[in-house]
């Protein structure tokens, strides 16, 4: 048992190790966080549209409701009259009156 512990306490210092060489390349390179991460951004353009982008799936889709997730959490969009107006793998348009705009944080447990 202690062996795996080790092993995997290693593991762990490895892969930290690797995420600071990546942002400081990142850093370096002056390339945008959106981009290199998968931690999604979220645009709003007045009381009418929201643009998401890095989201994985839409949960439940609903005229007044919108549930979208994402790598660090869920998205919630409540409004009237809403629709996805633009969808590709990574970026989703979202049109309608919106209201509200919440978030649900996946927390890391370790």
């Amino acid at each position: 048992m202690r062996r795996k512990e080790k092993l995997l306490k290693a593991m762990k210092k490895s892969d930290k190790k690797n995420h600071r060489k990546k942002e400081r390349i990142n850093e370096i390179l002056e390339i945008p966080v959106e981009v290199v991460s998968q931690e999604p951004k979220i645009t709003i353009l007045g009381f009418k549209e929201v643009l998401i982008e890095n989201y994985k799936a839409i949960l439940e889709y609903e005229e007044f409701y919108i549930k979208i997730n994402t790598h660090t959490g869920v998205i919630n969009i409540n409004g009237f009259n809403l629709k996805l107006k633009e969808m590709t793998d990574d970026d989703i348009m979202v049109l309608g009156k919106i209201d509200s705009i919440d978030f649900e944080e996946i927390s890391d447990e370790e």
